[in-house]
């Protein structure tokens, strides 16, 4: 989450005169994340967040978005649902930018899981698994796998500053993720983005989740990978297998993986690594000057990718010594 577009109350008041929200009592940036502006936002039914769509968000996908968020509500998932005005809409648009006001989700998120917590993440991202089945809209991973070598093509100058000799070794594991990547998986809707900070916990248990605007129809256990690297590195860059191994429990303790799935991992977490250094070094040099926001570091999943590439089975949790915990 972050703040881009700042909203005078003049425009607030305008935005809501079209539900039954009544008035607005307070509104407060949140300043985390790096794609929209959003807003936690109280009125006099309640608590809500708003959120203006900017930068990599299409206005042709939030469709998708929100009528899956209304799905999977509709399907028992806890997640944030779009709150429909008057006349049953949901996308609305302030000073000139699509936006749409959200159902607050009560729980915390963790800053450092512990494998019990990943072990309820795996659950809970199963059970968002299945409650998108028959889900009737459809959108390809525009950040895909196929995505990612003409992405680096305008960022291996980026790299190579970041660390010398570094886009070379990243033109090899794109030359490596294209002739191995899986195309026979299970696919369904995935969350695309499955990171502590979009996952809410309550007493330990999970609560919920947040942030859609990743998701995509992709190969299910794509997402179990991106979880994977998301959850069970720990700071000093060792990957937790204690962790891995609770959160693919979980995930099965809801829906079962396939032989396939379960021997793809290791190429999919690789995968995943790549998917977000390249977006997080394309928005480390283009986050716009004064947003209240600080871009992820690109070399944290920079070290994520040299442990995939040194230790390729990693994920199948038969590190070598000393290259997990």
């Amino acid at each position: 989450m972050a703040v881009y577009t700042d909203i005078t109350d003049e425009e607030l008041a305008g935005l809501l005169a079209d539900f039954d929200l009544g008035q607005a009592l307070s509104l407060k940036g949140v300043a985390e994340g790096v794609e929209n502006s959003n807003f936690l936002l109280e009125t006099e039914a309640g608590r809500f967040f708003l959120t203006v769509y900017e930068r990599r968000v299409k206005a042709d996908d939030l469709p998708f978005f929100l009528e899956l968020l209304r799905w999977i509500a509709g399907r028992g998932f806890p997640s944030a649902t779009p709150i429909a005005d008057r006349e049953g809409r949901i996308l609305k648009a302030v000073r000139g930018k699509p936006c749409a006001i959200v159902s607050f989700l009560s729980g915390l998120a963790v800053r450092r899981p512990s494998a019990a917590h990943c072990r309820e993440a795996g659950a809970g991202l199963a059970e968002l698994h299945l409650a998108a089945e028959g889900f009737p809209r459809t959108r390809a991973n525009d950040l895909g796998q196929a995505a990612w070598a003409p992405m680096f093509s305008g960022l291996a100058g980026a790299a190579e500053g970041l660390k010398p000799g570094l886009a070379a070794t990243i033109s090899s594991d794109l030359e490596l993720l294209a002739g191995r990547w899986p195309r026979d998986l299970p696919t369904g809707i995935v969350h695309a983005d499955f990171f502590p900070d979009n996952v809410f916990f309550s007493k330990g248990k999970f609560a919920g989740a947040i942030d859609f605007y990743f998701a995509c129809e992709d190969a299910l256990a794509y997402d179990v990978a991106v979880a994977l690297n998301a959850w069970c590195f720990e700071p000093d860059g060792s990957f937790n297998i204690t962790s891995a191994r609770q959160l693919v429990a979980g995930y099965e303790s809801r829906r079962r993986l396939s032989d396939l799935e379960r021997a793809a991992l290791p190429i999919l977490a690789h995968g995943a690594a790549m998917r977000f250094f390249l977006t997080r070094l394309h928005d480390w040099g283009a986050t716009p000057a004064g947003a209240l926001v600080k871009p992820k570091d690109p070399l944290e999943y920079e070290r994520k990718l040299a442990v995939h590439r040194a230790a390729p089975d990693l994920v199948l949790f038969g590190a070598p010594q000393g290259a997990a915990k």
